[in-house]
């Protein structure tokens, strides 16, 4: 492990907090690159593109303040602390704002419905936590080494931080309050991962103890990290709920998909597709022809250990009809 000295505490500094005689500098071009990040991300959520979004992430900002709480607390510095954890703040809020304004000029409103990129934010998991976790550790790593600091950029990809709000936003101005939540719930996992990996790289690297302008360590620190420590195990818990749902989900529609596929074979018939709602499931057949037995769909299902699960069978007939020349 490469040591840290005093210069790299002063260089990490230098990157992380906003004071100094260039603290003007340093805020503006936060601002400036937050909320053009904050557009970005928020266009390639509406338009659904993966690619804008991602490059929302790379433009985005937000990682060096909540390093720079890392740091603060590592050396105990409570006037950048309190600095960065407002500019954090400030931060979410402003693109959370900017995305409920953009989303009333959208076509329709943006919900999981409508855009796929806000359907993968709103159900964070416990390999959300896992990822972060590990992301953060290298930012982290990134920043007390220089000689590796290239690897940012994939930092900033692999971590969600400015596009979860920009769902936060949209979802909001769309009156899908619980998709906000959950979009939320995934911002502030990976901003609680970041600072308890962060803390943890700090510590190993011995950071604090190459800091010339720091004293002894205040009584506080530990506080602060048993915070942190507490926010992520309290986040591990819907995270852990909703990966259970989630994979009870998956589990019971390949069920269904198997036997509705199976129900449907030979009968003109084919199956659409399989939805999962809050109170069960909908299976979408189409065709043409005399309508299957639904009777034999149900003790399908039930052979396959699903009686007790609320199956809704949507058919649609299909009429075609030859126009002559």
């Amino acid at each position: 492990m490469a040591a840290i000295t005093a210069d790299d505490v002063v260089r990490m500094r230098d990157q992380l907090f906003f004071d100094g005689p260039l603290t003007k500098r340093k805020l503006t071009r936060f601002w400036m690159l937050l909320l053009l990040a904050g557009v970005i991300a928020t266009a390639g959520v509406i338009s659904d593109s993966t690619a804008t979004v991602i490059g929302a992430m790379i433009v985005a900002p937000l990682m060096t303040p909540i390093l720079g709480i890392v740091l603060g607390i590592v050396l105990a510095d409570r006037a950048n602390l309190l600095r960065c954890i407002g500019l954090v703040i400030g931060g979410a809020a402003a693109v959370v704002l900017l995305a409920w304004f953009m989303g009333h000029l959208a076509a329709v409103p943006v919900t999981s419905l409508t855009s796929s990129q806000v359907a993968g934010r709103i159900h964070p998991r416990t390999i959300d936590l896992v990822a972060a976790l590990a992301t953060g550790a290298v930012g982290a790593i990134a920043l007390a080494r220089s000689d590796i600091s290239d690897t940012l950029p994939g930092v900033a990809i692999a971590i969600s931080l400015v596009p979860p709000l920009a769902v936060v936003g949209l979802t909001l101005e769309a009156g899908a309050t619980d998709e906000a939540l959950g979009a939320l719930l995934l911002f502030g996992t990976n901003v609680a991962a970041i600072l308890l990996s962060g803390v943890v790289v700090m510590a190993v690297y011995k950071v604090s103890r190459r800091d010339e302008h720091h004293g002894e360590h205040h009584h506080k620190q530990g506080l602060a990290v048993a915070v942190i420590v507490v926010a992520v195990l309290v986040l591990a818990v819907p995270l852990s709920l909703t990966t259970r749902t989630l994979t009870v989900q998956s589990v019971r529609s390949r069920q269904i998909t198997d036997a509705a596929d199976a129900w449907v074979d030979g009968t003109g018939w084919r199956l659409d597709s399989v939805e999962s709602t809050q109170d069960g499931y909908v299976v979408v057949v189409a065709g043409n022809g005399s309508q299957p037995d639904a009777a034999e769909l149900r003790s399908r299902l039930a052979d396959a250990g699903l009686s007790g699960v609320k199956v809704t069978l949507d058919l649609q007939p299909e009429d075609r009809i030859e126009l002559q020349p």
